[in-house]
């Protein structure tokens, strides 16, 4: 992938002498300073970053928040296992996760923090490799990593790294994304296939070997959603299919439905599991591994639940865009079965797809 491109630019930190993480370098004296200023800074390039303060100060005025905008403000921590994984590494996926979690809120997303737990013997290579993965993560989905954090645990208590990111960003005037809003017979859109994030983590960590390369589907999907929002349409709420997966993201979503709303007896959602695209092969690597497709992670894909009569229009839009070429219409919203998710099946016959009852994959975002 593009961000492994310029791994073999050499990493600044005198590698001959400091080949792999130190406790030291978390421990507030010269070498955390050392790993700090000759590392994460340049990986970051921010000169908010660079004033090497306490936190970082941002100019939100003028063009930026117009009358009537808020703030969204959002943060989320990747443990995934392996590091490298097709198609990523943990540094895309903390910033991809959260610039997504701002755009499901509507928000055009601004200014990322990144905290970094690096284990006691984490090889320095490795960590300028995730470091340059998220610049150039942050670079693609026009967002500034602002400020951070560094800490380093003992050998045998951190897993080699783990990365919280808190993101801001900008809800326009007008706008509002919540489950909230889903009103019957809206129709439930989804930006493409499903399942390959998942899937991509475990043939790492099983081993298995497929005729292609199964990818993980990360991507910033903020500049999707905004040529959606600028189409005037009525997008009512927008959830991302991370851990889960698509079944639960809407089981979520239909939960909010079925209770409390004045005058009603609560909403459902019907789905067509003939709309909804698996590549043949995800689906054959789940059943290798006994798997749902349904029900695995994504790190790239979204449902809009949109006023039926847009949602043809944003259907065009979606569709327009390189993150939405195999968008679909795959439910709707209805007046039955509150707060359940019902499912119509390639067969003709109807299922409810519940939540799952624990965890299908540990350690995947």
């Amino acid at each position: 992938m593009d961000e492994t491109a310029d791994f073999s630019l050499s990493c600044p930190v005198p590698i001959a002498r400091y080949p792999k993480v130190l406790l030291a370098h978390g421990g507030g004296g010269r070498l955390m300073r050392q790993l700090i200023e000759k590392m994460v800074v340049p990986a970051f390039g921010s000169e908010a970053l660079g004033e090497l303060h306490d936190g970082a100060e941002l100019e939100l005025s003028g063009a930026v928040l117009e009358p009537g905008a808020r703030l969204a403000f959002t943060t989320d921590s990747f443990v995934v296992s392996p590091l490298f994984f097709p198609g990523g590494d943990i540094g895309v996926l903390a910033v991809n996760g959260t610039v997504n979690d701002l755009a499901m809120c509507g928000a055009r997303p601004l200014y990322l923090s990144a905290a970094l737990i690096l284990e006691e013997g984490l090889p320095m290579e490795t960590l300028w490799r995730v470091l340059r993965s998220m610049k150039q993560a942050a670079d693609k989905a026009g967002v500034v990593v602002v400020t951070g954090d560094t800490k380093v645990v003992e050998h045998g208590k951190g897993d080699g790294l783990f990365i919280t990111t808190a993101g801001i960003g900008v809800i326009g005037p007008g706008r509002a994304m919540s489950p909230s809003r889903v009103r019957a017979g809206d129709l439930i859109l989804l930006n493409g296939d499903v399942g390959r994030h998942g899937v991509a983590i475990m043939s790492v960590r099983e081993g298995l070997q497929f005729e292609s390369v199964i990818e993980s589907d990360t991507a910033p999907l903020a500049d999707l959603v905004t040529a959606m929002l600028d189409s005037r349409a009525e997008v009512h709420c927008l959830r991302d299919l991370t851990r889960g997966g698509l079944v639960s993201a809407l089981n979520e979503i239909a939960g909010s439905l079925g209770r409390g709303r004045p005058g009603s007896q609560g909403l459902g959602i019907v789905i067509d599991e003939g709309e909804i695209p698996v590549r043949e092969d995800v689906e054959g690597a789940c059943e290798l591994l006994g798997l749902d497709p349904l029900y695995v992670a994504n790190e790239g894909r979204f449902v809009a639940f949109v006023a039926p009569q847009d949602a043809r229009r944003v259907l065009d839009v979606m569709r327009a865009h390189p993150l939405g070429r195999e968008a679909r219409i795959i439910g709707q919203v209805v007046e039955s079965h509150a707060g359940q998710v019902v499912m119509k099946t390639r067969v003709g016959t109807n299922r409810v797809v519940d939540m799952l009852s624990g965890e299908q994959l540990p350690r995947i975002c």
